[in-house]
């Protein structure tokens, strides 16, 4: 872990969180899927449009050690009519968390968990986000104090699991 460096994503990184959500939402693995269609994919492209131009808009970017961007997360707050506004107060953002698939397994998630919910903390009560349910990660959340508060199927027709953290005083982190 200690090959990476966690820094505060910018309006620049906009085209690499596109990227990122071409893996956090799993589009690749839809046959010919490619990442400019998320631009125009109606449950998707508000991840990421307009990066930093929204009140809340968060998120951390991990760089390795030959200085290239290795993942990212962030948080947004969404749409009223967005997939997990039922599981929301308004306000609340969701998360969105990816690694470049040659940095995954390195710890880099927890990395960065960590500082955007430190970063959360003062201008958030609560984060949600949506993870497969076969997805590794999951354990990541609970481990962080993410709780199941839904199932779902999603849209490729796999179940997901809605989760969320409720962010306070006194909270710890994992280390």
């Amino acid at each position: 872990m200690s090959d990476y460096e966690i820094r505060v994503a910018n309006k620049g990184d906009e085209p690499f969180l596109w990227q990122m959500l071409y893996f956090a939402s799993h589009m690749y693995e839809q046959e010919g899927a490619l990442p400019e269609s998320l631009r125009t994919d109606p449950d998707l492209f508000y991840y990421v449009e307009g990066w930093t131009e929204r009140p809340g808009d968060l998120g951390v970017i991990a760089i390795s050690s030959d200085g290239l961007p290795a993942g990212a997360a962030w948080i947004r707050v969404m749409p009223p009519k967005n997939l997990l506004s039922c599981y929301c107060e308004p306000g609340i953002p969701e998360l969105v968390i990816a690694t470049t698939p040659q940095h995954r397994g390195q710890g880099i998630g927890t990395l960065m968990l960590r500082d955007v919910l430190e970063a959360a903390y003062p201008q958030h009560s609560a984060i949600v986000l949506s993870v497969r349910a076969n997805n590794p990660a999951l354990r990541l959340y609970q481990s962080f104090g993410f709780a199941t508060v839904a199932r779902l199927t999603n849209r490729v027709g796999t179940e997901s699991v809605v989760m969320r953290i409720e962010l306070g005083a006194g909270r710890n982190l994992p280390p």
